[in-house]
């Protein structure tokens, strides 16, 4: 036996051997290379989880302005749609106060018809002596400015006699025969019509020739 150690102790001192290492002595030498490894790995697994995160913060102020964007033209457009209604309500409100207007017109006109009526009566039955007497001037004038301010109220007298009979503007209540006129002529006028703005108030009352 100590031949044996003699010769290893001179083999180690020739170098011909290696000192036998310890096993703490080896794991010491290793765990340099081991704690790179780990190190190496540990980075590789960071940088997925790193992109993975910073995704996930993209993704994250992506969908916030979406949900803004999509939260603003929901509103725009219920903003829209009221303005839209409300013009229409707008519009439509001023249509039936044009035509309340316009048939309440209608009523009043129709009831100062007969008026005007009973003034061409009585002047039509003065003589032309009567006529120039101060009573008779002053109903001529009044009936001028009343058949004026008809005018300017777009209260028109509809032309009857050597007209075409028309069924939307004359009411024929008798048929008579004339040398003057052609069948289906207007050969008298026994009540005037009147028109207010291109819509009758009332129809003449005519007789048509045969």
């Amino acid at each position: 036996m100590e031949e044996k150690d003699l010769d290893k102790r001179n083999d180690l001192e020739n170098g011909d051997l290696e000192e036998p290492v310890s096993g703490e002595e080896a794991s010491e030498e290793e765990n340099p290379q081991q704690d790179a490894a780990l190190e190496e790995d540990a980075a590789q697994d960071a940088e997925p989880n790193e992109k993975k995160g910073k995704k996930k913060t993209l993704l994250g102020k992506e969908k916030k302005p979406n949900k803004l964007q999509e939260k603003v033209d929901e509103l725009e457009d219920r903003v829209k749609r009221q303005m839209a209604e409300f013009d229409n309500f707008r519009k439509r409100s001023e249509k039936e106060k044009a035509a309340m207007f316009e048939t309440g017109a209608k009523s009043v006109v129709e009831k100062i018809l007969p008026v005007v009526d009973n003034f061409e009566r009585g002047l039509a039955g003065l003589s032309e002596e009567e006529l120039k007497e101060p009573f008779a001037e002053g109903m001529n004038m009044v009936y001028k400015q009343l058949i004026t301010e008809l005018e300017k109220l777009e209260v028109k007298p509809i032309e009857a006699v050597g007209c075409a009979f028309n069924p939307e503007l004359h009411n024929a209540v008798m048929q008579v025969a004339s040398e003057e006129y052609e069948s289906g002529v207007i050969a008298q006028e026994l009540q005037k019509g009147y028109t207010y703005r291109d819509s009758v108030v009332r129809h003449s009352m005519v007789a048509v020739v045969e």
